[in-house]
């Protein structure tokens, strides 16, 4: 079995040549004994293991990769595989799909309290890991992968290097950042990366982007969400259903009573529904901001994750809707946002934003402190009124 595994591993990493590193590679402390790393599909996981292969490779360690979802591994024993292992003075194990494996946060945690080797693994969903009746969650450190930023889009693209920002410095330095970021076109580049440029995987696929990414979503629903338990798979279509309404409802409108008859989905069932599809990283739920001990137990807007699933899955696309889902989107991963009582977005418990177009006045958030104009169709902003795009350098 182990001749087979490592056989396959230097057929895969010989064909393996991506050499840019997203921005998680860096941030990623590989000191620790545990490490997960889950995300949606499609936003580079399994690259992020191969280029750590291919790191400790030239470091002269012994590293072995397993994807579980090969065929022959299915009914092993990955205790008894571990211990072969590590008799073979394997020092690091590279996990890819482990959600694929049956009960295999036991097997992680067993592996973690026996064996003095090193653990890196993907899983398309973090709610299996701290959930894990076997309290995996104690001994392992997550890392959410997000898809492409804007930032990451154009490096890529361009073959080039940008710098990421603070949220603090885009909103005090916002219109030298704009001019100091050397990229012709950028009103257009920002454009192709909303229809097309979340998923690393337009590279690779470009000609048929949208039905690679019609299939990326189904097998989330139709194989990610069973294996993890959260669903069966005959209500599978159920899920598929709900992201269709959802594509019709505006997200300014969050009607559960209406979405749950559309969807043909219980109002007890929809909040799981909806919670599966959150964790599953193909919706965006922002909750509405309060203050004290007041509680709300529902997001107040529900948007498709980012925008190229808008285009892939949506019959119509509102360029409102598409404008929020980018910023909500991107904003979110190193921030907190809420929905505002005043503007469209509350920051940090601190910034107002109000989203819209290049002609987007400062009419409903007037004399609000801290408050901004965030604006698409224009390269470069003026005081408290910046360039949307700007908003996809902040990871």
């Amino acid at each position: 079995m182990l001749q087979a595994i490592e056989k396959y591993q230097d057929r895969l990493i010989n064909k393996f040549n991506i050499k840019y590193k997203r921005y998680l590679f860096k941030e990623i402390d590989f000191n620790d004994k545990m490490i997960a790393i889950f995300g949606a599909r499609g936003v580079g996981k399994t690259t992020i293991l191969l280029q750590r292969l291919q790191e400790l490779r030239s470091q002269g360690k012994n590293a072995l990769y397993i994807s579980l979802d090969y065929p022959f591994l299915a009914g092993s024993d990955l205790l008894e595989l571990v211990e072969e292992i590590v008799n073979k003075e394997y020092e690091y194990l590279l996990l890819d799909e482990v959600h694929r494996f049956t009960n295999f946060s036991l097997y992680l945690k067993s592996i973690y309290d026996i064996y003095d080797i090193k653990i890196l693994f993907t899983s398309s969903s973090a709610t299996s890991i701290l959930n894990a009746k076997s309290d995996l969650s104690r001994r392992v450190t997550l890392y959410n992968l997000k898809g492409f930023s804007f930032r990451e889009f154009l490096e890529y693209k361009n073959n080039t290097s940008l710098k990421a920002y603070m949220l603090k410095d885009v909103l005090d330095n916002h219109l030298n950042i704009s001019k100091n970021i050397d990229i012709n076109n950028i009103l257009e580049e920002f454009k192709e990366y909303l229809e097309v440029g979340y998923y690393p995987f337009y590279f690779d696929k470009s000609s048929s982007f949208y039905q690679n990414l019609t299939n990326t979503i189904n097998l989330t629903i139709d194989i990610d969400l069973p294996s993890l338990g959260l669903i069966e798979q005959k209500y599978s279509y159920k899920l598929k259903k709900l992201l269709e309404v959802i594509c019709e409802s505006e997200p300014f409108e969050v009607n559960y009573t209406k979405i749950a008859q559309m969807a043909e989905i219980s109002r007890v069932k929809l909040y799981d529904y909806i919670s599966y599809l959150a964790d599953a990283e193909l919706i965006l739920l922002i909750n509405q901001a309060t203050k004290g001990l007041k509680k709300i137990n529902k997001p107040a807007k529900i948007y498709l994750n980012n925008p190229n699933l808008i285009y892939a899955y949506c019959q119509s696309q509102k360029i409102g809707t598409i404008r929020e889902s980018f910023f909500a989107n991107q904003v979110s991963v190193k921030n907190d946002i809420k929905v505002s009582n005043i503007g469209d977005f509350l920051v940090n418990n601190r910034f107002i934003f109000e989203i819209g177009g290049k002609n987007k006045g400062f009419n409903q958030i007037k004399d609000t402190p801290n408050s901004y104009i965030v604006a698409d169709d224009i390269e470069i902003g003026s005081g408290n009124k910046i360039p949307l795009w700007l908003f996809g350098f902040l990871y």
